[in-house]
Parts: C-alpha cells; structure tokens; sequence
C-alpha cells in the first residue's frame, strides 16, 4: 500500500474503521446472544468469550504488525488503545447518561472497584516487565507477557466470584444506584434475538461472520494506517497510540451507548475495564509472533502511555467510590478531569517522541 496515494489510503483507511464499526455492533450484540443461550453468563468461559470478542481488531492489528515485524505499532497500538478506551468512558457519560446523575454515580459497585484493580494491576506487570533482559525468551514465550496472562486468569476467576458474592452489606452495591441488575442488557438482547426467531446457529454464523469481518478489517485499517503514518512523517508509536487506537474502539463506544440507553451502566463500564485488563495479554500473541520479547523494546511513549492508563483508571475507581453527584458540561467532575488529563498527556506523548526522535 506504500505505492498509494494519501487520499486512496484515507479512503481505504475510513472504509476498514466503519467495517469495524459495524462487524462490532453484530459481533456485540451476537456474543450476548450465545453466551445466554449457552449459559456462559458471567462465568469465566464467558468473560474471555467477551474479552476477545470485543477487542478482535487490536488482535488482528498486533498480529499483523508482529508478523511484518512494526513490533512499535502493535506495542503502541496495546498501551494506546488502553488509555483512549478509558476515555470512551467520558463519551458514555457525556452523551448516553441522561437524568441529573453522572455515568459513576449510576453505576457505583465495589465489583466496579474490583475490575479496576485489575487493569492497575496489570499495567503494574507491564512496566516492570519493560526492564528485563531483551534475550529473556524461551520457547517463543517472555517471562513478563506470560505473567500478564496468569494475572489475568486469576483475576477474573476472583471477579467471577465477587460478581457473585462479596462479604458486604448489599453485596457492595449502593442503596440508589441502577434500578435493575448488572447484565440485563445482554438478556434484553438475546430475548429480542427469540422474539426475531433468531435461532443459535443462526446466531453463531452471524457471529463468526462478523469475526471475520473484523479481522480482516484490522489487517487492512493496521496496512493502510502505516502507510498513512509513513506519508504524513508520524512515528508509528504515536500513530499505534492514538489514529490507530481510536479506530478500534469504536465498537466500545456502540456497545457502552447501547448498554448506556439500555439503563445498564455497570455492564458499560465493566466492558470497558475488562477490555482494559485483557488488552495487554495480546503481548504474548506479539512475542510468539514475532519471535522476540516486545516488552523490553518499549520505548519512552510506551511507558509513558501504560502510566497515564494506570492515572486514569484510578480517577474512575476514585469515582465509582464517592459516586459525584453534579453533571459539567454534561459529564461527571471525574469524567471531565481525564478528559483534560488525557489531552494534556497527548501533548506530553508528542513532546516526548519529538525529543527521542
């Protein structure tokens, strides 16, 4: 695609985006379609049935730039992608939450609080893994990534528990919050799909259709993009963190505006935050793929990017916790503050590559 003029590759570019688009709205609604009908529910099976579902274009993405060896965009396309999906949290609370109450306010839970952890937690292994040995790598596999996996594992396995019962008054749920339980949009969706005469094979081939879609969209939207950056003179660190990241989220913004609309908030913004916590599992895909640990090779922005995610997740955990009560400019104070923090971090992100450069 090198060969291409700029206006081609932007058309191509914006072309593979709205395939994402909308293969990840069918894709969404689909997984909460099966995993109802196969009673996967919040169990574990169906929690990284979810995980991958939703973040099928980062996958194609860091697959495709590990096997063509931009191991930066797929390093950049992970850390980046973590923190602008975080920031998908503001457009849920600016645009979807209606009432006088913020998007923290509705969806306050200690489970909520939980998932957080879990993504700082996460971030916590990735930079201290940036710090060992380049040759550390046995059978194709790092120390650090293989890590983030177990981490991973085991945190869900304590979330699936605590989604069922936590030693807390209310089972850590606040007296006021949302008026039906974590989840119901997914078996609104999956009533809607019988009411249609959806039948589960149906239901599956739309999914694996959609799947593909994806996929092959993330293979055109990482080509395309690279050119794009190449042509435009940007890095493909910062184009992996920021162009690149924003495209793959948009069927997180769908998805959360349809649990949003749905009065779903927790499930918002628990999609978020497990999409969060899983992003940085696909360094072991990078590293099997490529053959080399990708974590020691982080640059600055890579490290600077994980640390600004770790921020901003934990102004949403300080948020789920004292649930702010006033709305500005449409959104929560803690909305607000990492809408500001994340562009002023971007602003930090281009001066740190302009000074490495």
């Amino acid at each position: 695609m090198q060969t291409l003029g700029l206006p081609v590759l932007l058309i191509i570019f914006g072309g593979a985006a709205a395939a994402i688009w909308a293969a990840g709205v069918q894709l969404s609604r689909y997984t909460d379609v099966l995993s109802q009908r196969l009673h996967l529910g919040s169990a574990l099976g169906g929690l990284i049935l979810l995980a991958i579902a939703t973040n099928l274009p980062e996958i194609a993405i860091v697959a495709t730039a590990s096997i063509s060896g931009h191991v930066g965009v797929a390093v950049g396309n992970i850390l980046g992608g973590i923190a602008i999906q975080t920031v998908v949290l503001v457009i849920l609370d600016a645009v979807g939450v209606r009432g006088a109450r913020p998007l923290t306010y509705r969806a306050a839970s200690l489970v909520l609080v939980l998932e957080a952890l879990l993504v700082v937690a996460v971030l916590g292994v990735v930079i201290a893994s940036t710090q060992l040995p380049q040759d550390l790598v046995r059978w194709r596999l790092a120390p650090g990534s293989l890590l983030i996996a177990v981490l991973w594992i085991v945190g869900l396995v304590l979330l699936s528990r605590a989604s069922r019962a936590l030693p807390w008054h209310e089972q850590g749920e606040p007296p006021d919050g949302q008026r039906h339980p974590r989840g119901h949009r997914r078996t609104q969706t999956e009533q809607q799909a019988s009411q249609s005469g959806v039948s589960t094979t149906r239901a599956a081939l739309i999914f694996t259709t959609a799947a593909v879609v994806t996929l092959v969209a993330g293979v055109v939207l990482e080509r395309s993009g690279d050119a794009v950056a190449t042509q435009v003179h940007l890095s493909g660190v910062l184009f992996g963190a920021t162009v690149l990241a924003a495209a793959t989220s948009l069927p997180e913004v769908s998805t959360g505006l349809t649990s949003v609309k749905a009065e779903d908030f927790q499930l918002a913004v628990s999609d978020i935050f497990g999409g969060n916590a899983f992003l940085p599992v696909l360094f072991v895909l990078a590293t099997l793929l490529s053959g080399q640990s990708v974590l020691p090779h982080a640059r600055d922005t890579d490290i600077y990017l994980t640390a600004m995610a770790v921020v901003l997740t934990l102004i949403y955990a300080a948020g789920l916790l004292f649930r702010p009560h006033r709305r500005i400019a449409r959104m929560g104070i803690d909305s607000l503050v990492v809408l500001v923090l994340y562009l002023v971090g971007l602003a930090g992100l281009f001066a740190i590559a302009g000074s490495t450069s």
